[in-house]
């Protein structure tokens, strides 16, 4: 008699399996608009085409002069220089400044010729064609220098860097209104069953609205994807293929949720094998939630079979799914941070299967775990992170050091 069930596998079996299987590197490349480059990835080095500042220039509202011709001036042994005129904010300047001469400038106003400093207003006194100085400045005091923000030539922002305001701001100040990018991945995300509604639509008894095709797609575009929410397919093996075609045709990832565990109307695992070559890479894995877990790739297109069960769903997608998503949009692969907390309660397990445990983190330091099941759509919504209890631990006792995995590096 043969057996009933085929050995599952072990967290690093899967994962080293999938990665043998999947390209996870970047899907191209394309120039977007600096604009609309927010979160994206920069797929080259953006290289300086000029001088920034471009000029030296004035960082305080004051007087351009000779540095030289301010030493030893003080509040009680004023100095006096000539006024020659001013020079304004966006205005090359028309006037340059000799030996006992001064120039006003605003902030940000290039310095005239002949100028290596500015002193500022407060520290001086405008009189009749003059200006006192009660205060001495040393070379290049209050000027910042042509140049010496970035360096033409130079490469301030590096291929991979992710881009957010200040990386933007950069891109803005060197004058550049297009940026090469990653291309984002695209990512199709289906649920299956009888029983899901669409949000909106009336809800009959014993039926309840889908919750993974919002929380999926979400997610995937926090990893930096493009989502395509192709809906809700019953359970018949003629719609789920038909909806997983048009998303290997429209998606370089497909996420499905629903139809894989060993129920009598789960039929997603013969589904998946109809669709192409290489096939199912990955076929259970002990973990819990999550044991039925499948992953197949299609013509080099992943294919994600998950849990139904919306805390099931999101951890699976946690632990399989982001971290391709994110190679592919050339995002570092993080884990997200971590911190010590002991247990407010014990936490028991299936010995032979990996438990995440959702926790959520009270003021006292302690880490509260959260027992609502898989099928709790709040489970998740109430936990900071979780902690993840080996296969060969039965139970982690009330006060335990545990280390918390916190959901904010989603």
């Amino acid at each position: 008699m043969g057996k009933l069930y085929k050995p599952l596998m072990s967290l690093e079996e899967a994962l080293e399996a999938l990665r043998n299987a999947v390209d996870a590197s970047p899907r191209g490349t394309e120039s977007i608009p600096v604009s609309e480059a927010l979160g994206r990835v920069l797929a080259e080095d953006v290289v300086a085409r000029m001088d920034v500042p471009p000029f030296d220039k004035s960082i305080v509202d004051g007087y351009a002069v000779r540095a030289e011709d301010t030493f030893g001036a003080f509040e009680t042994n004023p100095l006096r220089l000539r006024f020659v005129g001013e020079v304004r904010v966006g205005e090359k300047p028309r006037v340059s400044v000799g030996p006992g001469e001064a120039a006003y400038v605003s902030t940000g106003a290039p310095l005239p010729d002949g100028a290596d400093a500015v002193v500022m207003l407060e520290w001086t006194e405008r009189g009749d064609g003059e200006v006192v100085v009660y205060r001495s400045v040393s070379p290049w005091e209050n000027v910042m220098r042509k140049g010496s923000d970035i360096r033409a030539g130079s490469k301030p922002l590096k291929a991979g860097t992710v881009l957010g305001p200040r990386q933007l701001g950069v891109l803005s100040a060197l004058g550049f209104t297009e940026v090469e990018v990653f291309r984002r991945p695209r990512v199709a995300v289906l649920s299956t069953g009888d029983e899901l509604a669409e949000p909106g639509k009336p809800l009959s008894y014993g039926m309840v609205y889908d919750v993974n095709s919002t929380t999926l797609s979400t997610y995937a575009e926090k990893c930096g994807a493009e989502s395509l929410v192709l809906g809700v397919a019953g359970d018949r093996p003629d719609e789920i293929r038909r909806m997983l075609l048009r998303g290997l045709e429209t998606a370089d990832v497909v996420v499905v949720s629903g139809g894989a565990s060993v129920g009598v109307r789960d039929y997603m695992k013969d589904v998946v094998k109809s669709l192409g070559a290489p096939g199912m890479v990955v076929d259970g894995v002990r973990i819990k939630p999550g044991k039925p877990t499948m992953v197949a790739v299609v013509d080099g297109k992943p294919v994600f079979c998950l849990p139904g069960h919306p805390t099931s769903a999101l951890m699976t997608f946690h632990v399989f799914v982001a971290p391709i998503l994110r190679a592919m949009a050339g995002l570092p692969n993080t884990a997200g941070k971590t911190v010590q907390a002991r247990l407010s309660r014990r936490v028991i397990s299936e010995t032979g299967r990996r438990l995440f445990q959702p926790v959520k983190l009270l003021e006292d330091g302690a880490a509260e775990p959260i027992f609502k099941g898989s099928g709790a759509v709040t489970s998740l919504s109430e936990a900071d992170g979780f902690v993840i209890v080996p296969e060969d631990v039965r139970m982690l006792p009330e006060g335990s050091e545990v280390k918390v995995h916190l959901f904010e590096g989603w």
